[in-house]
């Protein structure tokens, strides 16, 4: 599937700044589930940017802005074609080994009522990590195709706008999108299972608004990395296009800063 994508991100830092750093994880690597065809990050200062690759394989754009004034406009867009490969990304070169990513982080403590029964689980790990993304999605509750959708932000939360009935009660609000990530990846770790946080885009998605999304990959010995989407219970598809990859949505994030600004974002992903 061809997909365009255009993310726009709008950063406030706090007035009488002499120099910011932007950390940008915006330029999404070709691999086996999807070639970059065309892609650009734009922003003041882009020209003269460090650009290296992190310790997660990531391709990174370290960007000064001496005495920043008003809002700093970044724009991320180019065309990337997707592949289905049910989920399955294998074993690529270049990356670092699979055991670093049993490291469990503050963001990804996941309960024992979560993985427990698993602990003793006879069936494969493949159908293993299938009943843990159900599980997840059984715990935090799953979106109500009736309600309105979701979008994630740059920053990891998510917003919602809503049509319901003035006079109807207030849904219960679900947990943010990288909190069914961070959900299985914190219990598959606590099984032993090298899992990471992917942050990325999605073309379409029940209960979500295309845009920037997360979801979780788990290593198996044969098949390799293998992603998981537990906010909406599938592997990824043809509609997902993958950006940046970490231990947890910290070190994944599409934009950090120092100092910390305030962040809003639009995203367009359509199909070519």
């Amino acid at each position: 599937m061809r997909i365009e994508i255009d993310h726009t991100l709008n950063l406030t830092l706090p007035p009488g700044i002499g120099q910011a750093v932007l950390h940008l994880l915006l330029t999404p690597s070709s691999g086996p589930t999807q070639s970059v065809d065309s892609w650009s990050v734009e922003v003041a200062g882009i020209g003269n940017a460090g650009r290296f690759q992190d310790a997660y394989a990531n391709q990174v754009h370290l960007v000064n802005q001496s005495r920043p004034e008003g809002d700093i406009v970044l724009r991320a867009r180019g065309i990337v074609t997707t592949r289905d490969t049910h989920g399955v990304l294998g074993k690529p070169s270049g990356e670092p080994v699979p055991a670093l990513y049993k490291r469990v982080t503050p963001l990804t403590k996941a309960p024992v009522t979560l993985y427990g029964k698993f602990r003793s689980a006879k069936e494969s790990r493949i159908d293993m990590l299938h009943a843990l993304m159900a599980r997840v999605g059984e715990t935090l509750g799953l979106p109500d195709p009736e309600t309105a959708p979701t979008q994630m932000q740059a920053t990891g939360e998510q917003s919602q706008t809503q049509s319901q009935d003035a006079d109807a009660p207030a849904p219960k609000p679900l947990p943010s999108v990288p909190d069914y990530a961070h959900s299985f990846i914190g219990a598959a770790r606590a099984l032993d299972i090298p899992a990471r946080y992917v942050t990325g885009y999605v073309l379409e998605g029940e209960g979500l608004e295309p845009g920037l999304h997360a979801w979780a990959e788990a290593y198996d010995e044969g098949l390799g990395w293998i992603g998981f989407d537990p906010r909406l219970q599938i592997c990824p598809v043809e509609a997902h296009v993958r950006l940046a990859v970490g231990l947890d949505a910290d070190s994944a994030r599409p934009l950090r800063t120092v100092p910390v600004g305030e962040i809003s974002q639009t995203v367009i992903a359509k199909a070519g």
